[in-house]
């Protein structure tokens, strides 16, 4: 339907037209469990009195339009999920009633019945363009209006939105109307209706600027999981934090987090009214890096409240003024104000890796993107937005100061409050602050794609200085961009005890491909060189060969976890990029992860242990370091203090990489009972872990029914999908290929499940098939499923563990050839260069 695809250009054309005066939305939510109803009344005024434009409505079915009082034909007036609208006059008013399609793929407004106790919940996704699902709209961001939502529903539901809930009026037996107070201004993406059979608990923050109401909600079946006390506290901590910081009263009269099932993504910056998948209240026993993520999306979320929603891009080129800035103003307030003082670890860990994987993509892209219509919107929304740019925008804060940066940032608020930008706006504000010219910082930083690597370059003296040090910095040839590098270097060595202290620390400028460090000329050469200490800029950085020695013999020695993380980064850069063998890098992950203290650390790296372990080391060695990486996981987790995060860690591992017979009695003896480790909870979530691995090892059995019937819950249906996918049988997985990847009716987040489950490595023969179905998948997911659920599908279902040279050339055939949409090519390219880069991996492997 090209009529979706709203272009920037068809964008700008309607704001210089029109100016949005009132939404007034009604919608009634007892019609029936497949459709609502929607009446939309639109007031707004015109430039060009006798122009034309068009109004925006997705999937419905229009009973009656008019314009300005006048009928118009639905028949002809609306197709193509557009309205035509002719005629205008100064001031207009339109009126739309249609019947709106519940959604089960969390776009637009999603229904969803808790297997739990049958109890119906409601909630709307808007961003990017699905406000036209529930309403008729002007979809884009710089049409900003005020909002009024009437909403009929049961009255025992609870009815939430960007005002204060008001009380209901009766309309019926059983059915009652809240009328919600008219909305400060805002972009159709931020408005928010969440309805249903929720269990809701309020509590109030008294701040500097006054009060604001807090509420929380849920599923009726997870009150028990609503850690309320932990949740609030964060909160509080934030909006003390960020009002401090961006001298600015929070803009909307109240703030409910509200925890939703079958969410699509993290969650959801509606102002006021912030929507956040339910698995972030946990049934089960959780490592703190889970606890530090659930910290950083709240705190994400509510920086969006300035970030976005008070404050909003103009068009989606500048996406990035929303993510990015959100995202590093979360990882500030969280190491400042929460008890996670070492969240940029964690960032350095986790967050800041997907960035880089994503920005060497062959698919890869300025964080300020092209934007020119929504199709490429939504294959932009990835990590360079979020991870890259927070990262990029670091590396600012540490080139202008902290303190001017903020004062930038309050002057842009108190400008632009209520209002749409463009970056030139922020970079202006940030430019008078600090007194430092900034345009061409952005050029290299934000209209450039491609990660720069940085590398030591030295000569030693008779007695084992440095005669000279510099930073080489390099670039991928495709995007060759040499950036200006803040950076810290530090000196580590080995004192009495044998640990690794920092002995020297300079913090210096890099520029150009070659930057002299002369302040550590004469400078004893350490164990350990590290570039980008303290984790100033984004840039991967190379160890030379004696510090790559000091971190694989010695990493765990060092004791500040961030020179840790960095350490891990680069050699995990270092096996990625085929400098360094995939044996070499699991042998130093099974010699240090069991000292690591981060919480990310010792929950990400294991991943990247498997990761090097399966794809990435020579299939001649594989066999050797598989065993090898299971017998090292089954000590670690044996040997792990009781009851911490690094064993249960471990014990997860360990169940995803057993594989001989000895592995997997040892999984079965844990699920059943009769092998007890101290302090090892075997609670629901781990049980589906260890029973999805005897899954994928073909000996499960009856195991996956019988313990759905011990957990029938929608978690529960989706694990018992991702174990079914797992199976190394060829019926098993023509089925979850069927539901995961062809048919639409399948829930989400349950497609999400299996297409994450269905890749699994040592299934070489039965998902042989599999490459040519997903290329053929790819010419009609995006047609066949919509954007995201394709996104998902082509993004996490390829069999990349078939590595080959057969296969890289039919992934190249295939895009040499096609016709599928622009989106669909970039996973398939993002596949091909998966494949590429394990096969010169596994190059480096085999020596």
């Amino acid at each position: 339907m090209p009529g979706t695809n709203l272009t920037r250009d068809e964008a700008a054309t309607r704001a210089a037209l029109l100016d949005v005066t009132a939404y007034t939305i009604d919608l009634d939510l007892t019609t029936g469990e497949k459709t609502f109803g929607s009446t939309t009344t639109i007031d707004f005024t015109c430039t060009e009195p006798g122009a034309e434009t068009f109004a925006d409505l997705v999937g419905a079915t229009v009973h009656e339009i008019t314009l300005n009082g006048d009928s118009l034909d639905p028949a002809t007036a609306y197709a193509d999920s557009r309205i035509t609208l002719t005629g205008l006059t100064a001031e207009n008013t339109l009126v739309v009633r249609a019947d709106c399609a519940y959604s089960h793929s969390g776009e637009g407004l999603h229904r969803f019945v808790d297997p739990a106790d049958q109890r119906v919940y409601c909630y709307s996704q808007f961003e990017v363009p699905d406000a036209r699902r529930v309403f008729t709209t002007f979809e884009q961001p710089d049409l900003k209006s005020e909002f009024t939502f009437r909403v009929t529903a049961p009255e025992d539901w609870a009815v939430v939105s960007v005002s204060p809930t008001p009380a209901p009026e009766p309309v019926r037996d059983g059915v009652a109307r809240w009328t919600f107070e008219p909305t400060p201004r805002l972009s159709t993406y931020v408005t928010a209706i969440v309805a249903g059979e929720y269990h809701a608990v309020h509590d109030t923050y008294e701040g500097k600027h006054g009060s604001i109401p807090l509420g929380h909600y849920c599923r009726q079946s997870l009150v028990e999981h609503l850690d309320r006390d932990e949740i609030v506290k964060l909160t509080k901590q934030g909006f003390e934090f960020f009002e401090e910081a961006f001298d600015y009263p929070y803009p909307f009269g109240k703030y409910d987090q509200l925890y939703v099932p079958e969410f699509n993504n993290g969650a959801m910056e509606n102002a006021g009214c912030v929507t956040l998948r339910d698995e972030y209240l946990p049934r089960s026993r959780q490592p703190r890096s889970f606890y530090e993520f659930r910290c950083s999306v709240i705190l994400h979320e509510m920086a969006h409240m300035w970030f976005g929603d008070l404050v909003t891009m103009k068009w989606w080129d500048d996406l990035w003024l929303n993510e990015s800035f959100a995202e590093w103003a979360c990882y500030h307030a969280e190491a400042e104000a929460t008890d996670f003082v070492e969240s940029w670890t964690g960032f350095a860990n986790a967050r800041k890796q997907t960035g880089y994987r994503q920005d060497q993509m062959p698919s890869t892209h300025p964080i300020a993107a092209d934007n020119h219509d929504l199709h490429a919107v939504e294959v932009n929304f990835d990590m360079i937005t979020y991870a890259k740019g927070a990262s990029v925008l670091k590396q600012l804060v540490a080139w202008v100061g902290l303190d001017d940066f903020m004062a930038g940032l309050r002057q842009y608020f108190k400008d632009f409050a209520y209002g749409n930008t463009e970056f030139t706006d922020l970079l202006a504000s940030l430019e008078r602050a600090s007194g430092r010219e900034l345009a061409g910082w952005a050029k290299e930083w934000l209209q450039t794609a491609g990660v720069n690597t940085l590398s030591p370059e030295f000569d030693l003296a008779d007695d084992g200085s440095y005669a000279r040090l510099a930073v080489r910095q390099s670039a991928h040839p495709d995007w060759p961009t040499l950036r200006r590098h803040r950076i810290g270097v530090g000196c580590y060595s080995y004192d009495d005890a044998g640990q690794l202290v920092r002995t020297r620390f300079v913090e210096t400028d890099v520029e150009g491909e070659l930057t002299e460090i002369p302040e550590l000329a004469g400078e004893p050469q350490p164990d350990l060189l590290l570039l980008n200490d303290d984790d100033l800029t984004y840039a991967k950085v190379r160890l030379d060969e004696r510090s790559l020695a000091t971190a694989v013999a010695s990493l765990s020695a060092i004791d500040d976890s961030l020179p840790r993380a960095l350490v891990w980064g680069a050699t995990w850069d270092m096996t990625r990029d085929a400098e360094m063998p995939a044996s070499d890098y699991v042998a130093l992950v099974l010699a240090n992860i069991g000292s690591e203290t981060d919480a990310w650390g010792v929950s990400r790296i294991p991943t990247t242990g498997a990761q090097a372990v399966n794809l990435y080391t020579a299939p001649e060695h594989r066999p050797a370091v598989r065993t090898q990486w299971e017998q090292g996981l089954r000590g670690l987790a044996e040997q792990a203090e009781p009851g911490t995060d690094q064993q249960l860690t471990f014990v997860r591992s360990y169940a995803l990489a057993a594989r001989s017979d000895d592995a997997l009695a040892w999984v079965a003896g844990v699920l059943d009972g009769e092998v007890v480790l101290e302090g090892l909870a075997v609670d629901q979530d781990l049980r589906w872990s260890l029973i999805t691995s005897l899954a994928a090892a073909g000996r499960v059995g009856s195991r996956i029914a019988d313990e759905l019937t011990r957990d029938p819950t929608i978690s529960g249906q989706e694990h018992a999908a991702a174990a079914r996918a797992a199976q190394p049988d060829a019926d098993a997985k023509q089925e979850a290929w069927r539901l995961g990847v062809l048919d639409a009716s399948t829930p989400n987040e349950t497609g999400r499940s299996i297409v994450t489950s269905f890749p699994r490595a040592g299934q070489d023969d039965v998902l042989a098939p599999y490459v040519d179905a997903y290329l053929e998948a790819a010419e009609h997911a995006w047609e066949t499923l919509g954007s995201h659920r394709a996104s998902v599908v082509l993004g996490y279902v390829f069999p990349v563990v078939l590595a080959s040279a057969d296969v890289a050339q039919r992934l190249e055939s295939w895009l040499a050839s096609t016709e599928a949409p622009a989106p669909a090519q970039r996973y398939v390219r993002e596949a091909l260069d998966d494949v590429q880069r394990a096969l010169a991996a596994q190059a480096c492997d085999a020596g």
